[in-house]
């Protein structure tokens, strides 16, 4: 026990997993509005909108996250020179949110989309029966049951967004992992502590998601 207070004394572990926290939250909320267009361009009756979301989709959830990350800070901040904030540490964390948010936006989508095949096709005909277009069908009477339909592929995206934060040690966020390798570098007697601090932390985040996603997939499951 005496190895956890050490670790604890020493190093900021709560600021390093809020860090996480805060990447998870708003990456989250990020990817659930693009995941949602995106999504609506899968579904779309224009041709050109259905290539475009299906491009997207192959393109960035077949490339690396680690790849989308460096290529933010190496090629965007450090060939064009394009920068968010003047703090150094603030500008690199709106990279790490920007390209988690790209990056799960297209597992968001692929999670609503599956949600909207568990939507009876005789009501969106009925949708269109009372003079509804494809906006005005897919937010009133399409969406809600897809959503409702999608909660458990949305909470497993989630969770392995909260696990993927740790990836923003690429964009040299100070968070969970680049705390721990710190750790490891300092204090290598102490490895066994460390790895279970991380460890331990991050099921902490994870668990209550898995519970919750379970718990509101029941309560939330649409009649049929």
């Amino acid at each position: 026990m005496n190895g956890f207070f050490e670790l604890f004394a020493e190093y900021d572990v709560l600021g390093a997993f809020w860090m996480n926290i805060k990447l998870m939250l708003l990456a989250a909320a990020g990817s659930f509005v693009l995941g949602t267009i995106l999504a609506l361009f899968r579904i779309s009756p224009v041709a050109s909108f259905r290539t475009l979301g299906t491009a997207y989709i192959n393109v960035v959830r077949n490339t690396p996250l680690t790849i989308i990350m460096v290529l933010g800070v190496l090629a965007v901040w450090g060939q064009l020179k394009i920068e968010f904030f003047d703090d150094f540490d603030l500008n690199f964390f709106t990279y790490a949110v920007i390209a988690l948010t790209l990056y799960h936006a297209s597992f968001v989508c692929e999670a609503i989309r599956s949600g909207v095949n568990t939507v009876p096709l005789g009501q969106v005909e009925a949708a269109r029966a009372i003079g509804l277009t494809f906006l005005p069908a897919a937010r009133i009477v399409v969406l809600p049951q897809a959503l409702r339909g999608a909660i458990t592929p949305l909470g497993n995206t989630l969770i392995a967004l909260t696990k993927n934060t740790t990836v923003a040690a690429a964009a040299s966020v100070a968070e969970a992992s680049g705390l721990m390798s710190t750790m490891i570098e300092f204090n290598p007697d102490l490895m066994i502590y460390i790895f279970l601090t991380i460890a331990i932390g991050f099921c902490l985040l994870v668990i209550p998601m898995g519970i919750a996603t379970t718990w509101l997939s029941d309560k939330l499951a649409v009649a049929r």
